[in-house]
């Protein structure tokens, strides 16, 4: 069996596959963690700064386990949109009639993903019962100018949970008609006092794609960077067997 890597500046690297890209905020902390990686999302996206296809991510995945390309992979990352009852879309836009009539693709992302027989991760945002929270992470834990809480279900391996950090204070903007300048600024939207693009990209620690939508769609590549090497310290002697 072939093992899954690539080769970047002469370092042997294990090849992750990051479906449902966006801008590739999520792949850049894998690729510091150590991994080559391999992007795919329905849109177009210039600024994704790895080797990247256009198309349907669950698509493109189940032809790859059809094929058996699948296998030219180690791990796997996974964030479908998180659209559908989620409580930022619900909650902030409940009298707008949005939240609740978006596709939830976590359960077939899930199937597909057990599929590949791959280790793997399905990334998500506060308010979706449907993933396991093996894991949460937010800014604070990594000293960056967002809150901005994750969660993360792994299949087929595990890692420990660190410890949530208090944050410093709120999120900086208009809230119920006074303003509030606090440490960290709202990574999502436009207007009420949201940062500019320049504080975005700072307090996210994302300097290749300067589109709001983007940014504000993207999990600070430090998340991943965390996840990545945690992988590569329990997964590197199964593949090295497997090599």
């Amino acid at each position: 069996m072939t093992h899954p890597t690539d080769v970047r500046r002469d370092v042997i690297r294990p090849l992750l596959l990051d479906l449902f890209s966006c801008a590739g905020g999520a792949a850049m902390g894998y690729a510091r963690a150590g991994f080559a990686v391999h992007g795919c999302d329905i849109a177009d996206r210039p600024n994704y700064p790895f080797l990247y296809h256009r198309g349907d991510a669950l698509a493109y995945l189940a032809r790859l386990i059809t094929t058996g390309e699948i296998r030219r992979y180690a791990f796997v990352h996974a964030s479908p949109p998180c659209q559908d009852q989620c409580s930022l879309t619900v909650g902030t836009n409940r009298s707008q009639g949005w939240g609740g009539t978006h596709v939830d693709l976590v359960a077939p992302t899930r199937e597909l993903l057990d599929a590949t027989g791959l280790p793997y991760v399905i990334e998500q945002p506060n308010g979706r019962a449907e993933i396991r929270k093996d894991l949460t992470l937010c800014g604070e834990m990594f000293g960056l100018g967002v809150i901005r809480h994750r969660n993360f279900e792994l299949g087929g391996w595990s890692i420990d949970r660190p410890p949530h950090v208090p944050h410093r204070g709120r999120v900086r903007g208009w809230r119920h008609g006074r303003f509030y300048d606090r440490p960290y600024v709202a990574a999502y939207g436009n207007g009420g006092g949201k940062p500019t693009v320049p504080e975005l990209q700072a307090a996210m620690d994302v300097d290749w794609t300067d589109v709001r939508e983007e940014l504000t769609e993207a999990i600070p590549p430090a998340y991943s960077e965390h996840i990545g090497r945690a992988a590569i310290a329990a997964l590197a002697p199964a593949w090295e067997v497997a090599a």
